[in-house]
């Protein structure tokens, strides 16, 4: 299955469906799910430093058998590196465990406490071929406004948890004006509410033949979000990438629209005690 691409400002596509790996603890269990998304498609695939498995990833894209031009690998810095010298440590170790010359996409993690050094940083190893593109996660409008004070590159990407209950409007058109692409983490917002059980999701689920998740992952294709989902059930990694033989009309759209309660299950952007915490 081939999954269509949004470009970035810089003209490097993203595969608009990739397999995030956030939780996904278990050696076997991920080196499992890895491949079997490799088996049925994903070719784009998202970690982070803190989440304690690129070696996993690594090993497993590579015994996967696809050429690493064909994959598409995402990670993060975490907050105990954030800064002009340790983003430059903490991207190779990356790469290392990785098993990889370079990176796909490289995200600052969180608005720590030194954005501004990072950046610089990635600037610098996005000029080197290092990476492919740059950009950030969990930010805030105020965040990216303030970035412009000293990024000679903006930012390609901002992943932020985005779902139906939590559809991130005014982000969503603030980015898409500023040409940053809309990275959705959470696109079925975790498992962590009845989302899917929402008699909107069926009954378009029940017109179209899919699973309300299915529905969900199309609305955010409709939005032009590049989604992450992370499952480690067959069905499901094979379901999730299976999103391109229908398409939701403005009417369905409208419906999906109406069920935003402005709620977020993941942490705010602003906890500054997680960053304060997670800096050290």
């Amino acid at each position: 299955m081939t999954v269509p691409s949004i470009t970035l400002h810089n003209g490097v596509e993203i595969p608009q469906v990739g397999l995030g790996v956030f939780l996904m603890e278990d050696a076997n269990e991920t080196d499992w799910a890895v491949k079997q998304a490799l088996h049925v498609g994903y070719r784009h695939f998202d970690t982070a430093a803190a989440y304690g498995n690129e070696e996993v990833l690594g090993k497993a894209l590579k015994e996967g058998g696809i050429t690493r031009e064909d994959l598409f690998i995402t990670s993060k810095l975490w907050n105990n590196m954030q800064g002009y010298e340790k983003t430059k440590i903490a991207l190779q170790e990356t790469l290392d465990k990785l098993g990889t010359d370079y990176l796909d996409l490289y995200l600052i993690h969180w608005y720590g406490k030194d954005v501004q050094g990072s950046w610089q940083a990635m600037e610098e190893l996005y000029e080197a071929g290092k990476i492919k593109a740059i950009g950030v996660s969990n930010f805030t409008i105020e965040h990216l406004e303030s970035m412009k004070e000293y990024a000679k590159v903006k930012p390609m990407i901002n992943q932020i948890e985005t779902h139906p209950y939590f559809p991130q409007n005014e982000l969503h058109g603030y980015m898409k004006n500023e040409e940053i692409v809309h990275e959705a983490w959470g696109p079925l917002s975790q498992g962590k509410s009845d989302l899917l059980m929402h008699p909107v999701l069926k009954e378009l689920g029940e017109k179209y033949g899919k699973t309300s998740a299915q529905i969900v992952l199309r609305w955010h294709i409709e939005r032009d979000t590049v989604i992450i989902p992370k499952s480690v059930n067959p069905g499901r990694i094979a379901g999730n990438i299976s999103l391109f033989d229908f398409e939701l009309t403005s009417e369905d759209m409208e419906k999906i629209a109406e069920i935003n309660v402005e709620t977020r299950f993941g942490r705010i952007p602003n906890d500054h005690e997680f960053i304060e915490k997670t800096s050290k």
